[in-house]
């Protein structure tokens, strides 16, 4: 009998098992981090008292602390990636949801829904939300177009001008029809007050993400310019709908559910970038892990920061996402 020689595993082939072994593993890690979350709040939920039985404690773990967690992993992996779509689509690292004027569309059109039917239910304002937001988009887009260069630092600029004129149109009808303290929860992201029943319409951005993970590539290619993409075959336009389509109905959906959750979009894609390099099939899952542990300490953050008091996640994402963006910023600026 001869002994069979075993052949060394090829470069790339270890390289892939390495990058799905730490890609396992991350997950795990966050999963983890989502269990730990459902035992963190005012009410007293342990796992000794919910593995015993206790009704009390078993009904605010499944009305309650449940709902709230997978609210939060949907909206952090959604947002995260529909960041990396914008981003593509505009050829900028420095460009998402909320610093483009499309979340801040996405509440004018919720405005305008509850100003003219303030009875219209929920998926009524979020068909209305996603309408805005995807013109906010495209308009940002067409304005994108129109700039004589392409400088890194002004398209930001431009977006978040954008956005702070929609804002400021938003604030002042809000303010003629004694809305602003509903505007303000809004523009807030809060979980606090997900139960059963009022966070389900989040499944939807599950949906989209799935397909702006797959159609990455394309995005990417349409991200070139027009005649790269017809070159290569692709439809340029087609693409870019769809891209215009998977961002505003994600942006509309949590702004309807959860409220806003600012520089999400734009803090994790960068990481990821800077860790993984430029290698979108790898980049793509990352960010959503990357969204979804990003906005779950965030939220675990605000539960304790004035325990037994709740600081809105929005709030502390407003801070650290406004320091990890000036970094990237000065960075890009030493680079």
């Amino acid at each position: 009998m001869t002994a069979t020689a075993v052949r060394p595993l090829a470069p790339a082939t270890r390289s892939q098992a390495r990058h799905s072994a730490g890609l396992a593993a991350a997950a795990v890690s966050v999963l983890a981090l989502a269990a730990a979350s459902m035992f963190v709040g005012v009410s007293d939920v342990s796992l000794p008292a919910l593995l015993s039985g206790d009704p009390a404690t078993a009904e605010v773990f499944w009305i309650s602390r449940v709902p709230r967690t997978l609210a939060v992993l949907l909206a952090g992996m959604a947002v995260a990636v529909a960041g990396l779509i914008m981003q593509l689509m505009a050829r900028n690292r420095f460009v998402e949801p909320s610093t483009v004027g499309t979340v801040e569309s996405a509440t004018l059109g919720i405005l305008v829904v509850t100003v003219f039917a303030p009875q219209a239910p929920v998926p009524a304002k979020m068909v209305v939300a996603s309408g805005f937001a995807l013109l906010g988009t495209a308009l940002f887009l067409a304005i994108l177009r129109r700039l004589p260069a392409r400088n890194t630092l002004l398209i930001p600029l431009v977006g978040i001008m954008l956005g702070g004129v929609i804002g400021a149109v938003t604030t002042f009808f809000a303010y003629r029809y004694d809305l602003l303290q509903t505007l303000s929860n809004w523009m807030i992201g809060d979980f606090s007050g997900v139960l059963r029943g009022r966070y389900e319409l989040l499944w939807i951005v599950a949906v989209l993400m799935l397909l702006g993970m797959l159609a990455a590539d394309r995005f990417t290619v349409a991200g070139m310019g027009q005649d790269f993409t017809a070159n290569l075959g692709l439809n340029y336009g087609r693409t870019m709908r769809l891209g215009l389509v998977i961002v505003s109905l994600i942006s509309a959906v949590v702004v309807t559910t959860v409220g806003a959750v600012p520089f999400l979009g734009l803090v994790v894609p960068n990481i990821v970038s800077l860790i993984f390099g430029d290698n979108l099939r790898r980049a793509v899952p990352w960010t959503a892990l990357f969204g979804a542990a990003f906005v779950l300490v965030c939220d675990i953050i605000g539960r304790t920061i004035r325990y037994p008091y709740e600081v809105p996640v929005g709030m502390v994402m407003s801070v650290l996402g406004a320091v990890l963006f000036l970094v990237l910023i000065l960075r890009n600026r030493n680079a």
